[in-house]
């Protein structure tokens, strides 16, 4: 639900309304619910428990909002993995994700600034195209610095171009 605010905020109506519809499917929703534990992702259970997250590798490739749905070979031929350039409202819905789940798992502790550590924490480990990481850390440094408000405001209109 957080997700679907944060997405109509940023006027990403129909992207709000259908994010992360995959967890109903089976090998997501089951994975859920025998992993749960309220702090973390599912996911990071399952992978400990079971070697590998069946949940997740199904997840992110149906998902164009995970940075991850975007990696493919190098247009150079080497045959190096590299993230591709992500259209922009998956930029922003990837954002809305970050800020919903740092909400959840974070509850009373969560501050306008834990999205952006847990993306510091974790980022030389990403494979993102260049421009692709410099719109997720500019917002992400927005909301840090200026506040939820002015981070929404920042992707409906810089990130995005809509008029409001």
């Amino acid at each position: 639900m957080l997700v679907m605010k944060h997405c109509f905020r940023c006027g990403l109506y129909w992207q709000g309304l259908t994010h992360d519809l995959s967890k109903l499917s089976p090998v997501e929703f089951l994975a859920g619910a025998k992993y749960w534990q309220g702090t973390c992702s599912p996911n990071n259970a399952q992978r400990k428990a079971e070697g590998y997250s069946a949940a997740w590798l199904h997840h992110k490739g149906r998902n164009k909002h995970h940075l991850e749905y975007w990696i493919d070979y190098a247009p150079a031929g080497d045959h190096a993995l590299a993230g591709m350039r992500m259209p922009a409202r998956y930029v922003a819905e990837m954002v809305c994700d970050r800020i919903a789940a740092s909400k959840n798992y974070k509850g009373a502790a969560y501050t306008d600034a834990t999205a952006w550590e847990y993306y510091e924490h974790s980022k030389d480990h990403y494979i993102l195209h260049p421009e692709t990481r410099r719109e997720l850390e500019t917002c992400l440094q927005v909301l840090r610095d200026e506040g939820e408000d002015a981070c929404f405001a920042y992707i409906r209109t810089r990130l995005l171009g809509k008029k409001r």
